[in-house]
Formats: C-alpha cells, structure tokens, sequence
C-alpha cells in the first residue's frame, strides 16, 4: 500500500514539469546539468522538420549582446527520437541541447547559508530538502527556455501561426538605450513590458472554464523565469471603462468588431480578431551591487553580491520565448479543436 502511494506521488512529481493535453511538453535539465531538453509528445506524422528549421528562433534567444549573460552556448538542436528522414514518425519527439560552456566556480554551498534575495536559492533549499542543484539557479534557470522555444518550431508546423512579440519598454521608458547602458555601468538590472499580438488565430480555439485561452497563454508564459504580469486587451484599463465603451462593436459576419478591448478571446474562446496581450518581466536580482539577506550560519542580517555572468535585463532576449509560448498552446488547442470537428 505504501508503494502505491509513493508512486502515486512521483507521478504527481514528475507531471508538474509537463504541460499540455494532445500536444503535450516535458521540459528537464538545470543550468549546469550536461545538458537540457524538451520532450513533445501528440505531434502528427509526416511533417518535416529539419534541424536547420530550428536555427533562426534559436539565434533571435542568444546571449553575448550588450547587457546579457556573456555564457554563450551554442544551442545546438539534437533531435534524439520521433524524426526519421527529416519527417515527424508521430512517436514522442525528443530534442537535447548540451551545456559546454559552464562555469560552476561561483556557486557554492554557502548560497543556501546567504540566500539571494529576490532568486530561488531560499525556496528551492525547502522544496526540495536541500537536494536541489543551486548552480546557475539550476532548474529555475532561464536556460531551460532554450528548449521551450524549439517546442515552438515544432509547434508551428503543426499549427502555422503568426506570432510577433515586441518590447514596448525597459524600465518605464520606450526609449530605454540610456538607462540599459546606465544599469551595465552601476552593475544594475532592468525588467520591462513586452507586447504580443497573434494574427488569422481561428474563431472557436479555447476549452473553458480551466483551460480558456488567457489561463493557458497566461499559465505556460508565467513559466518563463521572471514573468510578474499578464493583461490582454485592455487590461487593467477596462476596469476603467463604462461597458459601452469596453464593449467591442461586431461589424461583419466574420465577426471582425471595430475595436479589440477583449485582446482577441471572448468567454474564454478566440473570436477571430487579434490575440492581443502585454507581459511584464522583473528586473533579475542576480547583480553586483551590495543587497542585504538573512545568513543562516551566524543567524544575522549580512551583505552579499552576486558574481557570475548574468544577464542585466534579460528582458532583450525574451520575444522568441513568448511567441514559442504561444505557439505550443494554440497547437494544443487547434488539436482538441480537430477532434471536436470530427466528433460533430
């Protein structure tokens, strides 16, 4: 009985780095682990995918600019499973990305004695017992979402769709170029809001109550590390609203309304307008101006700065991570939209 249990946990466990129905993501690694992957199972068969068709999104998240992380990687896809001659098999699609340029020299146990404030160091110790790999933020590293935009490329080819994330600000400011080079020079950081609009998105994609659009969009972009916010349409600026002005005014039989308040999703279900909706990401906390944590070894409050190669405002490299996002949800809704049309 007690075996049953246990395994029943552990399948619990290893559900919670999974996400998905039909097209369905397993994501595993740590920053500094060999390497890190994506497992996606539901993808049809006979749809090409090469390894170079994976090259542009990958390049669109790479460090080295000004202002990120000088760990360069060089992100390599390695399709493991479920392609043969450059065609899916419809077997569980395995794709792997190793980790060569790792510098573990700065991670030691006494992080877990001085946590830093604002990271992971403090909750992971309790979450996993003191077991967790604390090098590079381990498995709550931004480098996991490598994989999550190689989910993406596969996920338009299943469902081919028009994605465009932009940043709209860093910082507070539209024009932000001063205060970046002003955070690199103080050994500061900045965070920030970045817009997505999805075009031609199909009226009828969306399984309310739990798995409506903005829960799905908002609960796979809530994964990627630093992600604070999410609003679509109008947002929080609805609440603002007299309802015959929030109310979107349908034009045409193709239901096309003369304003989009509602960012695309009514109830829950895409209407057939623009997918519209603003993220916004926190400055990261790993910098190297002096903050103040609580040392658990001499149980007083202590200074600590962080050292290591960190991204000042990661938010310069996060478009293609929300347009993959995206991608692997409305590929997982077009999918259970396909077996509702058949079942009609």
């Amino acid at each position: 009985m007690l075996l049953c249990l246990l395994n029943f946990f552990q399948h619990l466990i290893l559900a919670m780095n999974t996400f998905g129905r039909i097209f369905k993501v397993t994501i595993y690694g740590e920053s500094h682990s060999s390497y890190v992957g994506i497992t996606i199972d539901g993808v049809p068969a006979g749809i090409s995918l090469a390894p170079n068709d994976f090259t542009t999104e990958l390049s669109r998240r790479k460090s080295g600019a000004f202002a990120t992380t000088q760990r360069t990687e060089n992100d390599i896809s390695i399709v493991t499973s479920g392609v043969f001659n450059d065609k899916t098999t419809g077997t569980p699609l395995n794709i792997v990305f190793e980790n060569n340029n790792i510098d573990s020299a700065n991670y030691t146990i006494e992080q877990y004695n001085k946590p830093r404030p604002g990271h992971t160091d403090f909750v992971s110790l309790h979450k996993y017992f003191g077991f967790a790999d604390y090098r590079g933020s381990g498995h709550f590293s931004g480098r996991l979402t490598v994989a999550l935009v190689a989910a993406g490329v596969v996920a338009r080819k299943v469902f081919p769709c028009s994605v465009n994330t932009k940043i709209i600000e860093i910082g507070g400011q539209q024009d932000y170029q001063h205060l970046l080079n002003q955070a690199v020079e103080e050994g500061d950081s900045l965070g920030g809001v970045l817009e997505t609009v999805i075009n031609d998105v199909p009226i009828g994609l969306g399984e309310p109550f739990f798995d409506s659009v903005e829960s799905l969009i908002s609960h796979i972009v809530f994964s990627i590390p630093g992600a604070k916010a999410i609003e679509f349409g109008a947002g929080f600026n609805s609440a603002k609203m007299f309802g015959s002005e929030y109310a979107d005014s349908i034009i045409n039989s193709d239901g096309t309304t003369n304003t989009n308040n509602c960012g695309g999703v009514i109830g829950g279900i895409t209407n057939g307008n623009n997918i519209v909706f603003r993220t916004a990401f926190h400055p990261p906390v790993s910098i190297r101006k002096k903050l103040q944590t609580y040392n658990f070894e001499n149980k007083a409050i202590d200074e600590i700065q962080t050292s290591g190669r960190h991204d000042s405002c990661y938010v310069l490299r996060v478009p293609p991570i929300i347009d993959a996002c995206v991608s692997i949800v409305l590929a997982d809704l077009y999918l259970i939209r396909q077996t509702q049309i058949l079942q009609k």
